[in-house]
């Protein structure tokens, strides 16, 4: 039965090999030899691969002859339509939160369609610019953080060389700017992009940088490289975000009603799930960052309870205090008026 179904897929792979090594193409009658098959078996084989292949067509007197040009692999590894529109979403959403990867990014996606081909161009740019036009890679609200590309450049040419990257760095609230040499353990994006970092001589652990506050970046003649066993996803892994602080254990309990929601949400990526007798679910993992936890949690409000611990609690305590100043009446004398002169 398994060479049954897999008969098929045999003879057209052997039809595209038969097609790439012609060097004069193939008539729809000798595709049919390949094929072992009928003529009209040959017309449906030729038009699913002319869907995956750049299949010519040559006049030769009242026949046509087919061929496929270049080598196959050329073909395998060429990218779709589908595969650019993803690239060219992120590349909109990338440019849109002002990400230092839009260039690197879109650098990549005029690269990958200069490597097309004429007629690899007209094959592709109809359902690319379609997909293209529909196809978005959300971008919500966050701080706008723009990073000169030397900046990155040089971040990035540090970690290949395993060299220092030394820059100038400005601290927030602070006017002036400060030395710093560190050792480059990783760069993240985001909102915010950052280097994660850690000075030569040790004693202050991983430290994180703003890319956007950090300026005349430029690759060290001192040599420094992260462990080979440092594992940048395990370090991401001690915090809740970007916030290092000491790791505390979470528990949080799901109640009935969002129970299902919260069976497809991640919390923390090493989070443990218990289903409970109540039809809840409690939620437990090992992290550090307690702000950027307790604001997570205000898209959770009247669904969940906090079990611990108490200094998540406090935190959140503090944290809805803070947001009653957003409904509060405004003072008399505040007026828009007063706003839009400011």
């Amino acid at each position: 039965m398994a060479e049954r179904r897999k008969a098929p897929l045999d003879r057209v792979l052997t039809l595209v090999r038969a097609l790439a090594d012609s060097v004069e193409g193939l008539t729809l009658d000798e595709m049919a030899e390949v094929l072992g098959q009928q003529r009209r078996s040959a017309e449906r084989a030729r038009d699913t691969i002319a869907f995956h292949f750049d299949l010519d067509e040559i006049e030769d007197g009242r026949r046509k002859r087919f061929l496929i040009r270049d080598s196959l692999r050329r073909h395998y590894v060429r990218p779709n339509a589908a595969e650019l529109a993803a690239l060219q979403a992120e590349v909109l959403a990338a440019t849109k939160a002002q990400s230092p990867r839009a260039e690197l990014l879109d650098a990549l996606l005029v690269k990958l369609r200069a490597s097309f081909d004429g007629m690899e161009k007209r094959r592709v740019d109809r359902d690319f610019a379609e997909l293209a036009r529909l196809q978005r890679t959300l971008v919500g609200p966050g701080a706008v953080a723009r990073v000169a590309s030397e900046t990155l450049a040089a971040a990035s040419q540090a970690i290949f060389a395993g060299q220092c990257l030394e820059f100038d760095y400005q601290r927030e609230g602070e006017d002036e700017t400060v030395w710093r040499r560190v050792i480059p353990h990783g760069i993240l994006h985001g909102s915010v992009s950052y280097l994660v970092g850690a000075f030569p001589k040790g004693g202050y652990g991983l430290v994180t940088y703003r890319l956007d506050r950090i300026e005349n970046a430029l690759v060290s003649e001192v040599a420094g490289a992260a462990p080979e066993n440092f594992d940048l996803d395990e370090w991401l892994a001690d915090s809740f975000g970007m916030f290092r602080e000491q790791t505390h254990q979470v528990r949080l309990r799901i109640l009935p009603e969002a129970a299902e929601r919260a069976k497809s949400w991640r919390f923390h990526p090493k989070q443990e799930l218990t289903e409970l007798a109540d039809s809840g679910i409690r939620i437990t993992f090992t992290s550090g960052g307690l702000l950027e936890l307790a604001n997570h949690l205000f898209t959770w409000a009247g669904d969940l309870i906090i079990e611990g611990p108490d200094e998540l609690k406090t935190v959140m305590a503090e944290q809805l205090e803070a947001a009653q100043t957003a409904i509060e009446k405004a003072p008399d004398d505040a007026s828009e008026t007063d706003v839009q002169g400011a």
